[in-house]
Parts: C-alpha cells; sequence; structure tokens
C-alpha cells in the first residue's frame, strides 16, 4: 500500500474508531502524501510494497478522513490497540512518525478514544467530587502551597514549613516534583513528621488538612512509598506523571490504593511547548485522566509559565468534559502564582481548582504562615466578589501581599 492509499476523505468514522488530530508540515512531499505517511507509518503501512501484506490487513489501515490546510484527521480501527495498554496506544499513534524526515513538524493536537478502548482503563478513582470529599472543602477553590525551597531542606524544617502553611489556611501541602528520597530527607522520615504536623494543625483549625508526598521513584519503590502511605493514614500521592511513564502510572492506579493520586507535569514542556511540533497538553491530560489520575496541573495563564488562556481552556476540557463516564480530573493551576492573582485564576477555572503558590506563599514580608493568609483571604474575597484592594484594608496578610507583589 502507498502513503496516499490511506487517504480517504469520503470516510465517516465509526464510533469504535480512535481519532487523531495532527498538524502535519511536508518537507519536499505533498500534504496528501505526508498525512498518508502519517497514518500508514501509525498503523498497518510502511515506505514501500511489501509481499507480506494482506486483504485482512488491509482492513486494519488507518484512514486521512479530513484534510484542511496543515491540518489531518486520521480514523483508527480500534482493533490497532490492545485494550488497558496506554503505552501501546502512544507507541501507535505517537511514536515513531515524528521521526520521519519528510515532514518538518509533526504535532498531534487532539485524540479522541471509542467508549470501549477509553473504559478499558481505570480512570481516577477520586475526580472532583472525590477530592471535595476527603478534604471537606464544597463550595470555593482549594489552596495549596509547594514546599520551598524545592531540594534541600531538612525533614524537620520541611515539616515546619507544612505546619506554618496549613495553620495559615492552606488546605493542602505538597512536596516539589524533585523531592524524593535524597539524603538530607529521606521519604519515609519525611511523611511521618509532616503527617504529625498536619495532625496538629487540623487539631488547631478544626479543617481537614491534605499532604501530597511524592512517591515518584521506580515502578516497584513507588509502590511500596505509595503503601506506606495508605498505611500511614494518608490521603494523597503524588507522582510526576511524564517522567513515571504510562505504564508505571497504570501499575500505580491497579493497586487501587486509597490515595488520590495528583499528577505533577514535569517535563511536558518538552513534548507540548513547541505549537508545531509535538503532542498538546490537552492530549496529554485527556491520556493521564483516562488511566486515572484524580487532579493534574493544567497550567495558569497568568503565572510564570508560557501558556495562554485558550490553552488552559483546552486543557480544563480535556480534564473535566464528558468521557464515556470517566470521573473529572480536578484541575490544579500551580507556577509564579501569588494571591493577587486569584481572582484572575477564578475567572478562568471557576470554584473547582486547586490554586498552588509556593514562592507567592512563602516569599511574603512575614513569612509562610502570613502569605498562607493572604493567599485565604484573597480567596474570600474573590468568593464573596469583593475586589483585593477594599479587602485588603482589614486584613493586614492580604495587604501585604498586594504591596509585595501587586
Amino acid at each position: 500500500m502507498r502513503y496516499e492509499d490511506f487517504i480517504d476523505t469520503g470516510y465517516s468514522p465509526r464510533s469504535t474508531d480512535l481519532v487523531c488530530e495532527f498538524h502535519v508540515e511536508p518537507l519536499g512531499i505533498s500534504m496528501r502524501h505526508a498525512a498518508g505517511g502519517v497514518a500508514a507509518e501509525s498503523s498497518v503501512g510502511t515506505w514501500t510494497d511489501i509481499r507480506t501484506m494482506h486483504k485482512y490487513v488491509e482492513r486494519l489501515a488507518a484512514k486521512v478522513f479530513s484534510l484542511r490546510g496543515n491540518t489531518a484527521r486520521i480514523a483508527y480501527p480500534m482493533e490497532l490497540f490492545e485494550p488497558g495498554n496506554m503505552p501501546n496506544i502512544l507507541s501507535s499513534v505517537a511514536g515513531n512518525v515524528f521521526g520521519l524526515k519528510e515532514l518538518r513538524n509533526l504535532r498531534l493536537n487532539d485524540i479522541w478514544l471509542p467508549r470501549k478502548l477509553a473504559r478499558s482503563f481505570r480512570g481516577p478513582r477520586y475526580g472532583i467530587a472525590g477530592v471535595r470529599r476527603i478534604t471537606g472543602v464544597k463550595n470555593r477553590p482549594l489552596i495549596g502551597t509547594i514546599i520551598k525551597p524545592k531540594l534541600g531542606l531538612r525533614t524537620a524544617d520541611h515539616a515546619a514549613v507544612a505546619y506554618d502553611a496549613w495553620a495559615g489556611g492552606c488546605d493542602v501541602v505538597k512536596d516539589d516534583e524533585n523531592l524524593a528520597s535524597q539524603s538530607f530527607n529521606r521519604f519515609r522520615q519525611r511523611v511521618q513528621a509532616t503527617l504529625r504536623a498536619r495532625d496538629r494543625a487540623e487539631k488547631e483549625t478544626g479543617e481537614r488538612k491534605m499532604y501530597m508526598a511524592n512517591v515518584t521513584a521506580e515502578t516497584g519503590e513507588m509502590l511500596k512509598r505509595a503503601k506506606f502511605l495508605a498505611d500511614a493514614g494518608n490521603e494523597y500521592a503524588m507522582v510526576d506523571v511524564l517522567t513515571t511513564g504510562f505504564s508505571g502510572l497504570q501499575t500505580l492506579r491497579e493497586e487501587n490504593l486509597p490515595l488520590v493520586l495528583h499528577g505533577h507535569r514535569a517535563m511536558h514542556a518538552a513534548l507540548t511547548k513547541n505549537r508545531r511540533h509535538g503532542i498538546s497538553m490537552a492530549v496529554l491530560a485527556k491520556l493521564l485522566r483516562i488511566v486515572g489520575i484524580d487532579q493534574l496541573h493544567v497550567g495558569t495563564a497568568v503565572g510564570k509559565m508560557e501558556e495562554t488562556e485558550a490553552d488552559v481552556g483546552e486543557n480544563l476540557r480535556a480534564s473535566k468534559a464528558a468521557m464515556h463516564g470517566i470521573k473529572p480530573m480536578m484541575p490544579v493551576a500551580s507556577g509564579g502564582l501569588h494571591p493577587g492573582m486569584i481572582p484572575a485564576e477564578y475567572r478562568l477555572f471557576g470554584k473547582d481548582v486547586i490554586i498552588q503558590m509556593g514562592g507567592g506563599i512563602h516569599g511574603h514580608p512575614f513569612g509562610t504562615r502570613a502569605g498562607a493568609a493572604a493567599a485565604r483571604q484573597a480567596v474570600d474575597a474573590t468568593m464573596r466578589r469583593i475586589p483585593l484592594r477594599a479587602y485588603a484594608r482589614t486584613h493586614a496578610e492580604l495587604r501585604h501581599a498586594l504591596k509585595h507583589w501587586g
């Protein structure tokens, strides 16, 4: 089969097809040849005619059913994929095709899995409703912080920072993405010390407090750490979803531990930042939701990371839109935020979001507890539709935060 044989613009995708939307930039060839090449090389074709092709194989060929400018939509028969195997799916539709030398650029912009294939994965155990139930926060954004500095703190100091954040008004505290079990802050000792700080903060505030401990590691060790968290009575595990990989994530989710899985997207920009090549964050969000992540970093639009409001909107739709009965993920806004940005985040996300601030809490002129209080005050003001500067007149922590950051 030639590459052009994989073009069929009269084809209407079946409900059982997996459909991908690609941005395709040919290099010295026609768009039809390039799009056909993507469909061929990601399904049953190759660069030349082969004598081992059979008619029963040809019926599994992917079909380019839409070509508009540099956008190609391709339908894949579901039989091409092993149910419950996300690495297999990605090895096909996002595998060798990115290396074809006749393509200047290729980007997977969207993906739709058929119901039977999507439901072969566990999906989130908790999702938004479960997060609300566990945290006890019903009608406002959750407020979180990341321990800073991200690396170097000793265990006792880590736990002390967590306590101050919770006591000041944070709902959740999490490890940063590169804190594992280094010599200065071993995982098990950190968990034990930080949970003691959590218990103290809960007793003093009368509120539920959550600790997102980072279990990211080699898969066997990751499972041991996750089970340790569950046995210790913690409700959350944080995992770096891309550096861990989909196979490791599926293994973690298959354990079905009573832990909300918080997904940090470290390394995503290596795939998503180039708008003409790679994989969009919305695609990753959909697939991470399908395999079972309960909440995921999706950008901020106003912080330090390079994503527009439209980008974040696409990520939100991927996280929350109806998808064959799979639970929606709780979106997480994180990256260069401070209390003065909370109204903008609320306008973009609504109430179903965890707003996480690292430096925007610990960098407060009067320290972590004051920074957490300022964040809580900013959320309270936003929910009551009171301008932050007006609310700050009677709330000193917020007033100093606005003076410091704007």
